[in-house]
């Protein structure tokens, strides 16, 4: 008997109408994923007409093209008048109604013999004039008190000036030029500034007006590679205590150290317009270059220490910056390795602080004459909106090659051996070593949410446009004996010994990102080699801050505090020596004790 089969209805599971809405949904996202990569490279091409001709732009570094980066009428800060007028024209007609020659130009210039320069030094720092306080009005105990270490770099320094004029609020500062080196044409220039408060003050110890005598260059001096028991013998000075590597004292490597201990104890216990100031003071140097926000940005970051940084005692707005490389992404320079290097400057942690570390330990650089990444918080302040724009999508990027770097120096010491090189690098790799003015990925430095990090202050690398207050130096003065007595010739180094042996509590630095000091003294002196001049490194300096400007990423909306990259725990160091004379020791010690009795 044949069975028959019924046919028996199934459930209706649903299955074939899921099946069709994943087909649907697939097909939106593939046509999304299609619509949004159109658009994206409709704007990166309509971008890149727009922006290559300032990205690809070169750097003109005539004086004519760095004139015209320069409003007019500051050009008068950068336009050197010679004293010798004679020797180009001996009578000059003076076009006036008597007919009679000008008797300036009869007379030749005289430069001042030491003890002439003795007696300006003592009047200029006994009179302590503040020049324009009758325009500017007292200062007040909010303000940023700048102090500007100058030696001879006249042409570093008037690029300086012009920086430093343009910058938002400078008028409500007081900028202080210590100089350990006297010099009419540079007092001349000082003296011309008319767009804050100026006062001068004049390291009294200085190689200028001792020449013959220490802490200048005593004819009884040991000679520094002369051997311990030959200096005995022969009884020259300091004979029984040479440094740390038995060499003794060279007076020119010495002076920067006293000079900044001495402007430092100077400005905060002895001048009287400063001496009860509890604001702000930043440290300059006479080849550095400040960004127009740079006091704007200051503010920013002091403002936002107690919420970002509470242990932080330093606020840090340098970078030493060998190469600026710059790079919107809207650009197609790069675009083949944009991957690449953006992937490897994301590992490499030293990128990210805008450092290339010295791999070789015992390389550290001496001074011959000047001076030596996620998000986690923001910091919403309230500042004028006027300087934003929202709708900006241009982002600037910078990064170095820099090693390790201690007071702009261009001379190596090695402290094993203890000799003195003149070198134009200090990196072991020699395709590092030439500088390259390129464009490439980094991260991004420079933005309306400027990115800020916090860690303990490392004195080559936090030495440059830093800030503190009086409750810091206070801390500091406290262990003048472990400044003044560190066999290291650096003030930067003593300070670090400072923060790691002597204070309760070691130095914190908050440091920006982006910088806004930059150091265009880093060639010129001692390197020569292609791109070194120092117009050439002033022009780059001047593109980077153009693009930035253009790109709406100076003034910024608010603090992002960023993780810090791992900095390495190390043994504390030695010094790198040049400090082992017992009169430098007095005469450090002298300086403090001095602002104490004042």
């Amino acid at each position: 008997m044949r069975v028959r089969k019924i046919p028996l209805p199934l459930p209706n599971t649903g299955f074939m109408h899921r099946k069709r809405n994943t087909y649907y949904i697939r097909g939106i996202l593939v046509v999304s994923l299609v619509v949004f990569v159109l658009m994206q490279l409709h704007v990166f091409n309509y971008t890149d007409s727009r922006e290559m001709p300032m990205i690809s732009e070169p750097a003109n570094d005539s004086i004519d093209a760095m004139l015209s980066m320069v409003p007019s009428v500051l050009h008068k800060f950068l336009t050197p008048k010679s004293r010798n007028h004679t020797a180009a024209a001996p009578m000059q007609y003076n076009n006036t109604s008597t007919g009679r020659y000008n008797a300036s130009y009869m007379d030749y210039y005289h430069p001042p013999n030491i003890s002439e320069i003795k007696q300006q030094i003592a009047k200029y720092n006994e009179l302590q004039i503040v020049l324009n306080e009758d325009t500017y009005g007292p200062l007040q105990n909010d303000s940023v008190i700048i102090v500007i270490q100058v030696h001879t770099r006249i042409t570093y320094l008037r690029h300086l000036i012009v920086s430093l004029a343009q910058a938002k609020d400078i008028s409500k500062t007081l900028l202080i030029f210590s100089h350990d080196y006297y010099d009419d044409d540079i007092n001349d220039l000082v003296q011309t500034i008319d767009f804050c408060k100026v006062i001068q003050i004049f390291y009294p110890y200085s190689i200028q007006t001792h020449p013959n005598e220490f802490p200048g260059v005593d004819p009884n001096d040991c000679p520094r590679d002369m051997k311990k028991d030959q200096a005995i013998v022969r009884k020259c000075n300091n004979a029984l205590y040479p440094d740390l590597y038995g060499h003794y004292r060279e007076a020119k490597f010495t002076q920067t150290k006293h000079h900044w201990w001495w402007k430092a104890n100077r400005v905060f216990d002895q001048l009287d317009v400063t001496r009860y100031h509890t604001g702000l003071v930043l440290f300059l140097e006479e080849d550095h270059y400040v960004a127009e926000d740079f006091l704007y940005l200051l503010e920013m970051m002091q403002s936002s220490i107690g919420s970002l940084c509470p242990q932080c005692d330093i606020l840090s707005l340098g970078t030493y910056l060998k190469t600026f490389n710059y790079y919107t992404y809207n650009s197609k320079t790069n675009k083949k390795s944009l991957s690449s290097q953006y992937a490897s400057s994301l590992l490499t942690s030293s990128n990210l602080l805008g450092y290339n570390r010295n791999k070789n330990r015992n390389s550290q650089q001496l001074s011959s004459h000047a001076s030596s990444s996620s998000s986690s918080t923001s910091a919403a302040n309230s500042f004028n909106k006027k300087y934003f724009n929202e709708n900006n999508k241009e982002k600037v990027y910078v990064g170095d090659t820099l090693t390790n770097n201690n007071n702009n120096n261009a001379h190596i010491i090695n402290n094993h051996h203890n000799t003195i090189t003149t070198s134009t690098t200090t990196t072991t790799d020699k395709s590092a070593a030439q500088q390259s003015w390129s464009y490439h990925v980094l991260p991004s430095l420079y933005s309306v949410y400027q990115k800020v990090e916090v860690m303990p202050w490392i004195s080559s690398k936090h030495n440059m446009g830093f800030a503190f207050n009086r409750s810091t130096w206070s801390n500091i003065r406290k262990c003048a004996q472990h400044f003044c007595f560190y066999d290291d010739y650096n003030w930067d180094w003593s300070l670090h010994y400072v923060s790691q042996q002597c204070l309760k509590k070691k130095l914190h630095a908050m440091i920006v990102k982006g910088p806004r000091v930059f150091h265009i003294g880093e060639c010129g002196v001692h390197h020569k080699k292609k791109n070194c001049e120092s117009n050439q490194v002033i022009a780059k300096v001047q593109q980077v801050l153009r693009i930035a400007r253009k790109s709406k990423q100076l003034f910024p909306r608010s603090l992002s505090l960023t993780a810090a990259s791992l900095v390495k725990k190390t043994k504390l160091r030695k010094g790198n020596g040049g400090w082992g004379d017992r009169r430098d020791h007095q005469l450090c010690m002298n300086m403090t004790k001095s602002s104490n009795e004042s």
